[in-house]
């Protein structure tokens, strides 16, 4: 398996340490909802730790949560409420919409509050080794120090002071020195140190987590394109020097960042689409087949027409697990492990996802035709239930549409009567309805999960009402059309429950 490191620059052989794999993702600063540059960039760690567990490896998975700093204090000033509240109420959005989009969680979350102890530690570390230097109730590293500053992000120490997130303070001994304890100021939320009241820089807290919970060398550290300056290097400076271990890290990842046209999504600057008005138009699943058919590496623009034929895609997926008589009657099996293979091979190559996704839709589609010609499929639809939900990170829920159980009239060449007597086959429901219905259930299954247990029952009686029973089982949910309801009542429902068509 090779990936590509953004510190060499080039694709390299996969090498951990050991059979565990020490991953570290920068996580969230949660003063607000997240947006989809956020689902985007934890989506894809979500699938490249899923894959690394698939591969054999056992993952410890750290993603900190930046729980004080300016943006925090700024809006729960604005708001009226405390830090605390403010970044306990957005943590727990976050998680939402993580759960949401099937996101497993990391092993640790800690929080940056939580680690003052050894965020303090580091910092003493690196003053008594002449690193940072203390002024004013402030601490700063110095940058001036480091012969090797700038490898991460391949510029030197003038180019990286251009238009970057530079600290500013005239008491610094020099401007690209960054802040490592920052003096409290009145009101601010603020902690004891040997260096008076204040409170942990940004990219101190990284440091101090990643190595008090994953050890002195990381094999991945992951987050967006935008933080490899000044946030990475400056983790990089940290804790090379306060370890004297290199390196730090092993392999850098750094995913594209989501885009609103041809500007960052972000939430300082505005720009953005909230992650929840997004999933309440399309499922999970629309929205990682949407992210997923980008490289990683690559940024991705948002547009509901990329999320349309995602949701189209879910549904190409879908009929593969809803088929029945898997095992065939001919006595042939589909043999499915050339599909296997490719999926494989693209997944070493750098988490290739598109290319994946694209042998996916090819098994789905000759796993289809196969069922058709009465070929056996078990062992087929097997290896694409293993592919899509254990490293895709697809939930592909099994809705199973049963024929109708009435009769409709059949249209007659002779007379232009009617005669009764002729099942609908399902591929005569329309797939607005089926796509709606499959929205409704799969809705249903989560208020189940959630226990929530009205809602579900809501739900249910009134697709009774327009026609369609749900029998839950132990291998899914059953959907018998006892009739085929319209469109517009569909729609109906859905407004009643929330739920965007």
């Amino acid at each position: 398996m090779k990936v590509f490191n953004t510190l060499s620059r080039k694709k390299e052989e996969f090498l951990p340490h050991g059979d565990e794999v020490r991953m570290y993702v920068c996580g969230v600063t949660p003063y607000a909802d997240c947006h989809v540059g956020h689902g985007m960039s934890y989506v894809i760690f979500d699938v490249i730790q899923r894959y690394l567990q698939f591969h054999g490896y056992k993952v410890k998975y750290v993603q900190n949560v930046t729980d004080i700093d300016d943006k925090i204090i700024g809006r729960a000033n604005e708001i009226g409420v405390s830090t605390r509240e403010l970044a306990e109420k957005y943590t727990n959005s976050y998680f939402e919409d993580m759960d949401t989009l099937n996101v497993e969680r990391a092993d640790l979350y800690p929080r940056a509050t939580e680690e003052i102890p050894k965020i303090i530690e580091v910092i003493q570390g690196l003053i008594d080794k002449g690193y940072a230097y203390p002024i004013q109730g402030s601490v700063y590293f110095r940058v001036r120090n480091i012969a090797d500053y700038g490898k991460l992000s391949h510029r030197n120490l003038e180019s990286m002071m251009a238009g970057a997130r530079i600290d500013v303070g005239e008491e610094k001994e020099h401007p690209a020195d960054f802040t490592l304890w920052k003096a409290s100021k009145p009101d601010e939320p603020s902690w004891a140190s040997p260096w008076g009241q204040g409170r942990p820089g940004w990219h101190i807290e990284c440091s101090a987590m990643s190595l008090k919970y994953l050890g002195d060398t990381l094999d991945i550290h992951g987050g967006g394109h935008d933080l490899i300056f000044p946030h990475h290097e400056n983790e990089i400076a940290q804790s090379e020097n306060f370890t004297g271990v290199k390196p730090f890290v092993k392999y850098w990842l750094h995913n594209g960042l989501a885009q609103l046209g041809e500007e960052k999504m972000s939430k300082s600057s505005g720009k953005l689409v909230p992650l929840k008005k997004a999933l309440a138009k399309y499922s999970a699943d629309a929205f990682r087949i949407f992210v997923l058919s980008s490289h990683y590496r690559s940024p991705l623009t948002y547009s509901e027409e990329g999320l349309e034929a995602a949701k189209g895609g879910v549904e190409r997926l879908l009929r593969v697990i809803s088929r029945d008589n898997p095992t065939g009657g001919k006595g042939e099996t589909l043999d499915a492990k050339p599909y296997y293979n490719q999926f494989r091979e693209a997944m070493d190559d750098d988490f290739n996802t598109p290319q994946a996704l694209a042998v996916l839709f090819d098994l789905a589609r000759v796993t289809n035709q196969a069922g058709d010609a009465g070929i056996s499929i078990d062992k087929a639809q097997s290896t694409f239930l293993s592919l899509s939900r254990e490293v895709l990170g697809l939930k592909l829920p099994r809705i199973i549409h049963i024929e109708a159980s009435v009769t409709i009239g059949v249209k007659t060449t002779a007379d232009a009567t009617f005669i009764p007597g002729k099942l609908i086959p399902d591929k005569h429901i329309p797939n607005t309805i089926k796509s709606r219905v499959i929205c409704l259930t799969e809705d249903r299954m989560k208020c189940r999960k959630e226990r929530k247990w009205q809602r579900a029952d809501e739900t249910r009686n009134k697709l009774a009402e327009l026609g369609i029973t749900l029998e839950d089982t132990k291998t899914g949910t059953v959907v018998t059309y006892k009739s085929i309801p319209s469109e517009e009542s569909l729609n109906s429902l859905m407004g009643e429950l929330g739920i965007a068509p």
